[in-house]
């Protein structure tokens, strides 16, 4: 015979949703004004530092925007960090423009960014500009971000002039890092850092509302942010930037133990060991049986069990 114990427990009492999936959380309340480029500039000549950080699907997306994020940007590392890959350069605009339409369906107020992945942008400022509106239209992102510096000014101009918001990325560029021997830091030298200014005036000059600066020492990063007139979002390049951008893995410890980081990362939280832990416990208390109690199933009433176990024992 069947235990009917607990049978009834828990009984509708008006509607509930039984569903078992459910929208990841309603808006904030009170809502966040939206960041635009206009809120952006205004941050940048009050001198308030711009926080950027990288997001690469809805939940990651979700928590940088209700964390008061100004600008989420949907970078090519998720190369790495989501897709496993070995670097930036195999990641495609399929790959990313799936990526962009997810952190964009969950971000509400903060200004967002996708990044152009290698070999999208560098033949013609018509290519650029094409696979551009391809993030606007099909990403769903309210402006894109590329690399490289003075080369790439005809292509800036050419997209901002089609109404795009460009973010430049200048410094240390990882797309180009067999060119440069590595990730290594730019700037080092008198005739470096002269090399990271002439690029930051030549994407200035082409339309860019801002750009990163990576991987620049902060002495240096510091001039060239005040010889320019739009802000500098810095990425290991010193706290003398108009603002600072991480991924968003690495600053929240998304990541096993051992795992190579940037000296510029600082970790803010530990989200693996937290996570491990979580799933950890789910392992156990399913082996042994704890989960799922009583109060995770769903009910049905005494009478149509009893009638249900009567039916069963005729077959």
């Amino acid at each position: 015979m069947v235990d009917l114990s607990g049978a009834s427990q828990g009984l509708f009492r008006g509607y509930q949703r039984w569903s078992s999936h459910s929208p990841l959380g309603a808006a904030l309340d009170p809502p966040r004004k939206k960041v635009t480029i206009g809120t952006l500039q205004s941050m940048y000549k009050k001198g308030e530092p711009i926080t950027v950080l990288t997001a690469h699907d809805f939940p990651s997306a979700h928590v940088a925007d209700a964390a008061g994020m100004d600008i989420i940007l949907v970078g090519d590392s998720l190369a790495m960090v989501a897709l496993g890959m070995q670097d930036t350069s195999e990641v495609t605009v399929e790959d990313m423009l799936i990526h962009c339409r997810s952190v964009a369906r969950a971000t509400r107020a903060a200004f967002t960014v996708g990044d152009l992945p290698m070999g999208s942008y560098e033949i013609s400022p018509e290519q650029a500009l094409e696979t551009a509106i391809r993030f606007i239209k099909h990403g769903r992102v309210q402006g894109i971000k590329l690399e490289g510096g003075k080369e790439m000014a005809p292509t800036i101009s050419k997209i901002t002039q089609a109404g795009i918001p460009v973010l430049a990325h200048v410094g240390l560029t990882p797309q180009r890092q067999n060119a440069l021997g590595g990730f290594r830091v730019q700037g080092k030298t008198s005739k470096g850092a002269l090399r990271v200014l002439e690029d930051a005036l030549a994407v200035q000059e082409a339309g860019c509302f801002g750009m990163v600066l990576e991987a620049v020492p902060a002495e240096v990063a510091s001039i060239i942010t005040q010889k320019l007139s739009v802000p500098t979002i810095g990425i290991g390049a010193g706290n003398g930037c108009s603002g600072q951008v991480l991924v968003q893995v690495d600053m929240s410890g998304y990541f096993p133990p051992g795992r190579f980081i940037p000296k510029f990362v600082k970790q803010y939280g530990n989200v693996w060991a937290e996570s491990f832990r979580a799933v950890e416990s789910y392992r156990d208390e399913v082996k042994t049986r704890q989960y799922p109690a009583p109060e995770h199933t769903y009910p049905i009433s005494r009478e149509e069990l009893e009638a249900f176990v009567r039916d069963v024992e005729k077959l």
